[in-house]
């Protein structure tokens, strides 16, 4: 397993402090604030490490980023065990740090069942992820304008379906389509499969609020920051094989974005739905 990925499995493994309490580490890397989708994970990491009943699973999340995280110091999780019924449990979790809340999950959780079932189909004609460019080969221009960023190593394998942003910034579409993946195995744990690609789903969604406008994060001077994000998980999927992540801008106007996503498995079933609004300032 690559250490990146460990290290991402290690973020995520939450230390339990007293009932209902746990601590979340930060990564040993130089940031602003803390990543979106890294205390998203953590929360849902929280929520589930307090649901008894086997196999009952997270079927969806609703959250809101509060405050910037400190990268500086542990993140603390309290868990609120709303209600733990026959067949669903809800959980309500607040990160704290410096005695503040700077994030709010609220989770619902599934026993299995059978019923009705139908999604949403994939887009056509996307080319095979192993036919695409890796990270560090579609921002090989931007090496020295990213500086170290560029070297580090990465958990998920992003995968850029033409127009990509990188090569094509100007290009205006309605979103983008990203393949996605651990760059690793990881154990048959399908609550560590839910807590990756909540992870990942917040590293790109928000950008494709910009495509409409021929914009992108890497050529053009905007400050873009997660507000709320919500998920829908449909069908069972492993977050080390491929998933393709279909995201589509919905609304822009007074400063803040918003943008839609359903994610794929390689056979073409909906396994995810997700939404997210973020605040989007262009400074120049």
């Amino acid at each position: 397993m690559p250490s990146a990925l460990e290290d991402l499995i290690s973020l995520l493994d939450l230390e339990p402090i007293e009932v209902n309490l746990f601590r979340g580490v930060q990564p040993d890397e130089s940031r602003q604030r803390v990543f979106g989708g890294q205390v998203a994970g953590q929360a849902l990491v929280a929520a589930s490490r307090t649901i008894d009943e086997p196999g009952r699973l997270v079927h969806s999340l609703h959250a809101y980023f509060l405050r910037p995280g400190d990268p500086d110091v542990p993140i603390v999780y309290e868990v609120d065990r709303i209600r733990d019924g026959k067949s669903f449990s809800t959980r309500r979790v607040v990160a704290i740090q410096h005695g503040r809340a700077i994030f709010n999950l609220q989770a619902s959780f599934h026993d299995p069942e059978s019923g009705l079932e139908h999604g949403m189909e994939p887009p056509a004609d996307v080319p095979h992820p192993e036919s695409l460019p890796d990270h560090r080969a579609r921002l090989a221009p931007y090496r020295e304008q990213i500086g170290d960023w560029y070297d580090r190593p990465r958990p998920i394998d992003l995968r850029y379906a033409p127009p990509d942003p990188a090569a094509d910034p100007r290009v205006c579409t309605d979103g983008q389509t990203v393949w996605m993946r651990a760059d690793g195995p990881l154990p048959d744990d399908p609550v560590l499969h839910a807590c990756i690609v909540t992870y990942a789903s917040d590293m790109t969604l928000l950008d494709s609020t910009l495509r409409p406008f021929g914009k992108s994060s890497l050529t053009d001077d905007i400050m873009m920051a997660s507000l709320d994000h919500a998920m829908w998980f449909h069908q069972p999927f492993r977050a080390d094989e491929w998933l393709l992540y279909q995201q589509r801008a919905i609304a822009s106007g007074s400063a803040r974005g918003l943008a839609g996503g359903a994610i794929f498995t390689l056979d073409g079933k909906l396994a995810v739905s997700v939404v997210q609004e973020g605040l989007i300032r262009v400074l120049r």
